[in-house]
């Protein structure tokens, strides 16, 4: 037969217990939102560098690195934000605009306008396997992956070693840009590993 005295420490036992089992629940869910507010903030960071190469390639500071491959490189890591306003109304109109510029007016259309429109269009035409399936999956991160290290041994190829390419004055904007296109791709694999 228990007495008070057991009933009592059983319960003081599961008070300690769920306020054990509240402290890992809150530990833990402010380890995974920071984990995902970091991976959030790299994504946006990823975009902007891959948005800043394609302006640094279209402005005076040419290089010879292969730049159409930020195109995708975009496309995998938009922020989901800009992927939605961009996949809607707005991007179609913007598609639309840049199309019949194309068509129409192809000597007023400038040059450095074709990459963004390439993006634009490919954005809204993308089939739903490729804007919701691979690219919010492990196989759009890898795809990153493989562009920013491509993207790298080039610059590097093209500017005449590893050396070269973080000591030339423009070589070093470059190198950095490309360098911060890892970022996201790797911390994403590794928060899908664990």
């Amino acid at each position: 037969m228990r007495t008070e005295y057991d009933t009592t420490d059983l319960i003081s036992k599961d008070v300690k217990d769920l306020g054990k089992a509240l402290k890992k629940l809150a530990h833990h869910s402010f380890k995974l939102a920071s984990l995902g507010f970091g991976t959030s903030f790299l994504e946006w960071v990823a975009c902007f560098a891959a948005i800043y190469l394609l302006i640094l390639d279209r402005t005076n500071w040419k290089t010879n690195i292969l730049t159409g491959l930020l195109i995708p490189y975009i496309f995998f890591s938009l922020p989901s934000i800009l992927f939605s306003i961009l996949r809607g109304e707005v991007g179609k109109w913007i598609a639309f605009v840049a199309v019949v510029l194309r068509l129409f007016f192809p000597r007023r259309f400038p040059e450095w306008l074709e990459l963004p429109a390439a993006l634009i269009l490919l954005i809204v035409v993308a089939p739903s396997l490729f804007s919701s399936t691979i690219r919010n999956s492990w196989i759009g991160l890898v795809i990153c992956l493989v562009i920013a290290c491509y993207l790298l041994q080039e610059h590097i190829r093209a500017s005449g070693g590893f050396r070269n390419a973080f000591t030339k004055a423009h070589g070093v904007s470059n190198t950095v840009g490309i360098v911060i296109l890892f970022v996201y791709p790797v911390w994403a694999l590794v928060l899908d590993l664990i």
